[in-house]
């Protein structure tokens, strides 16, 4: 069953990524979210994500701005180490709290809790017309930088501060994309680093399956997309990802899953 979800949801979010604000990672995370625990789950999502920008970047590389990118990445480069090692820290911490339902009792740990706040945080993100029409002056690229590394390296919502910051950078469509993907690559690998050193290496071949499931799933839904003439933004399909994505994180944030 969970590669049926796994593959899915990774074919759907690829897809989704051209028509929503809504990044593979984002949606990817709760899949994984539903069958490993937290910090296995961000490891897993990040390794489907580094693989499908490079993917991207093969196809609109060429096309990022050195500039922004220099101004963007470098603090994202050091704030995404920030955010791993923020994220192997609460890894270590015991349960925060928990309750009980009868004779089954729920525990939630720092992590799972963190992980449910921000997953809540930025599905009201992407429908709350205040924020998802939210830019900031292009003077602030490398303020920018450091919130997306930094949420980046904690739980791979690293897309929606990239996107508020660098769409006042004055690219051109094939420029943004391209600039955005090669910033997304440079996160994707320090926080890569991090997550290989706190995990065994065997987690990962234990579960290569999977992985590759939805990794190839990602790739084919990035060609399906890259097929579509019209590049819409649908906002039936927005609230939906956000309601379950508020309801995964409710489940997650009260130790439920």
């Amino acid at each position: 069953m969970e590669f049926v979800i796994v593959g899915l949801v990774a074919l759907i979010s690829s897809l989704l990524t051209l028509y929503s604000g809504f990044g593979l990672g984002t949606l990817l995370l709760p899949a994984f979210i539903l069958f490993f625990p937290a910090p296995v789950a961000v490891a897993m999502t990040a390794i489907v994500h580094f693989l499908n920008n490079l993917f991207k970047l093969g196809l609109m590389g060429k096309y990022a701005d050195k500039t922004v990118t220099l101004k963007f990445g470098i603090p994202a480069l050091i704030s995404s180490a920030l955010g791993a090692w923020l994220l192997s820290f609460l890894v270590e911490q015991s349960t925060l709290f928990s309750w009980s339902l009868g004779s089954t009792i729920f525990e939630v740990t720092g992590l799972s809790f963190t992980m449910a706040i921000l997953m809540f945080f930025f599905a009201l993100w992407e429908i709350i017309p205040l924020l998802a029409n939210l830019t900031v002056s292009s003077k602030f690229l490398p303020v920018g930088g450091f919130l997306s590394g930094f949420f980046g390296g904690l739980s791979g919502h690293q897309g929606a501060f990239r996107s508020v910051f660098l769409v006042r950078a004055g690219l051109s469509k094939e420029a943004f994309i391209g600039t955005g993907v090669l910033i997304a690559c440079i996160v994707d690998v320090t926080r890569l680093g991090f997550y290989f050193n706190q995990f065994s290496s065997t987690l990962f071949t234990d579960h290569i399956g999977i992985l590759l499931t939805g990794i190839l799933s990602a790739f084919l839904g990035a060609w399906i997309g890259s097929k579509a003439i019209k590049k819409i933004t649908l906002d039936s399909v927005k609230w939906i990802v956000a309601v379950l994505l508020i309801f995964i994180s409710l489940l997650l944030g009260t130790g439920l899953i």
